[in-house]
């Protein structure tokens, strides 16, 4: 399997301006990543044209060598206007498609809004046409699209399952975060393997965790579902069952990439580099 590093690992230094995307990239090239993976919102970061920043940013990240496996953005379909959100995404695309990019994750929904109590299955309601008419657009660009488990609405393995036959296309497919099913308190790698036969990229992140019969540590933690507590920390040095979620994906056939996606308070860079150290050990070992 190759390696990446999202640029949501850079986040705290990009957002402050202690590092410039470019340095990020640099960085990741430094430390031996095969490719970068780019999250970028509807505007640049420096309040410009996206579509500008991108092409620029897309270029300087092939120019250091790497590859671009994946263009990440966000979108919610299940509340406002949700063919306006299509066609925000569909810009998306075409930026993916103009830049070479062949993969692009979406998010799907946080969920209905407060006060409203649809079932699951009235969201699938608007998700599934919504996500068909995105991916087909997708697919006439030479682009595929795929969306993660993120968000506690679209957590659990089952309703990601659900979601995915539904849609029933093979240009959508599914980005696994092997960290992220423990906010709705699932296991991590029971729900990875659930799941492996759609899946098209890996996020390698790790967590900490407390049970929620202990009292609140406070600062940095957020609460699961069940009122457990988590915090995410360096690659490989956390509670999560990293090891064991590569090993089964490795199993699937899968041979794409892995990014390194850190989201913990330790300091970015020694964090980046410890973690992907430990990712870089794992797949030396997985693929023995």
């Amino acid at each position: 399997m190759k390696t990446a590093i999202s640029s949501w690992s850079y986040h705290k230094l990009l957002d402050s301006g202690d590092m410039s995307w470019h340095d990020a990239v640099d960085h990741a090239a430094s430390i031996g990543a095969d490719g970068f993976e780019c999250v970028l919102g509807d505007i640049a970061p420096d309040g410009g044209d996206i579509r500008a920043f991108a092409s620029d940013l897309f270029s300087y990240i092939r120019s250091k060598g790497l590859e671009t496996p994946i263009y990440t953005t966000g979108a919610e379909l299940l509340r406002g206007d949700v063919s306006a959100e299509i066609k925000r995404i569909e810009k998306h695309i075409d930026i993916a498609s103009e830049n070479g990019v062949k993969l692009l994750r979406h998010d799907v929904t946080s969920g209905f809004p407060a006060g409203n109590t649809g079932s699951w299955n009235d969201a699938l309601a608007v998700l599934v046409p919504a996500v068909r008419e995105i991916t087909e657009y997708a697919r006439g660009k030479g682009v595929m699209t795929c969306s993660e488990n993120h968000g506690r609405f679209f957590q659990e393995s089952r309703r990601v399952e659900n979601l995915f036959e539904q849609v029933g296309s093979d240009n959508y497919r599914y980005l696994c975060d092997i960290g992220n099913f423990g906010g709705v308190d699932e296991n991590c790698a029971e729900a990875c393997s659930r799941l492996t036969r759609f899946i098209c990229h890996v996020h390698a992140k790790d967590n900490l965790f407390r049970s929620g019969k202990e009292r609140d540590p406070g600062a940095f933690w957020s609460v699961s579902r069940a009122g457990n507590y988590r915090r995410g920390t360096v690659f490989g040095q956390g509670c999560d069952p990293a090891f064991q979620c590569l090993k089964l994906i490795y199993a699937s056939g899968y041979r794409g990439f892995v990014s390194l996606e850190f989201e913990g308070i330790e300091q970015t860079i020694p964090a980046i580099e410890a973690g992907f150290a430990n990712l870089k050990a794992m797949l030396s070992e997985i693929e023995k």
